[in-house]
């Protein structure tokens, strides 16, 4: 988009279905944590399609000084944010189905930490687990696959929760986050670095460390879901 406004080259977007547009949740990025995975202050759950996306993103001047681009969005027919949609395939190595898909949004929390969530098998971000964890009755061994050559706790058996039948989640789900800190021994030890980056804030790793429960971490998000919200609502081009 920024490249296209420079050089006065517009740009079409063929627009597709988000199999997670169906709600809108997490805390909104704080601009001090920046960077690829997080470019914009949204929440990790933005309940919009990449055509919707862009139209925010030109809209609120989010491009490089605060640039616009030429954008015409083609529109999916028949969709709306209320449409179930999976995937003919694969979006990345390690998001095999649409269980997998509707699950990572909460599972991605626990990538930056300790955890595994299933890397090195076949059902990536459908589990998670440790080998400290003996008290769960699932357990899992990751091994190198498709999706990962040197996976964590390679042929170590881990004790943790299979999710592949839970039901698609409608939230951020907070619980195994919380779960998996709480049973994790050592606390100094269960954050690994990058976690601010992908949460987006530095609030939501000393909300942990604070043992604070759900409730509490949610009503951090409220004012700035409601912000994002409206900010949002002027860009959707589906019901």
């Amino acid at each position: 988009m920024e490249a296209c406004a420079e050089q006065g080259i517009p740009l079409l977007v063929l627009d597709r279905p988000n199999p997670n547009t169906h709600y809108v949740d997490g805390p909104v990025l704080d601009t001090a944590h920046q960077s690829f995975v997080g470019m914009h202050p949204v929440p990790i759950v933005y309940g919009m399609t990449i055509g919707e996306y862009a139209q925010m993103i030109n809209g609120e001047k989010w491009l490089a000084n605060g640039i616009k681009c030429q954008l015409e969005v083609i529109p999916v027919k028949n969709f709306t944010h209320q449409t179930p949609y999976e995937l003919s395939i694969r979006p990345s190595p390690n998001l095999p189905n649409a269980q997998a898909i509707a699950l990572y949004p909460s599972l991605c929390l626990l990538e930056p930490t300790v955890i595994s969530v299933g890397r090195g098998t076949n059902t990536q971000f459908q589990v998670y687990g440790h080998p400290d964890f003996k008290d769960f009755a699932y357990r899992f061994t990751p091994a190198p696959n498709f999706g990962a050559k040197n996976p964590k706790f390679n042929g170590e058996i881990c004790f943790g929760e299979d999710l592949t039948q839970v039901a698609k989640p409608i939230k951020i789900e907070l619980k195994w986050l919380i779960n998996a800190f709480t049973k994790f021994p050592d606390k100094s030890a269960f954050f690994l670095k990058g976690f601010d980056r992908i949460s987006g804030v530095s609030s939501l790793k000393k909300q942990l460390q604070e043992r604070k429960n759900e409730t509490e971490i949610r009503q951090t998000w409220a004012k700035g879901l409601e912000q994002f919200q409206q900010t949002r609502a002027k860009y959707l081009i589906y019901p």
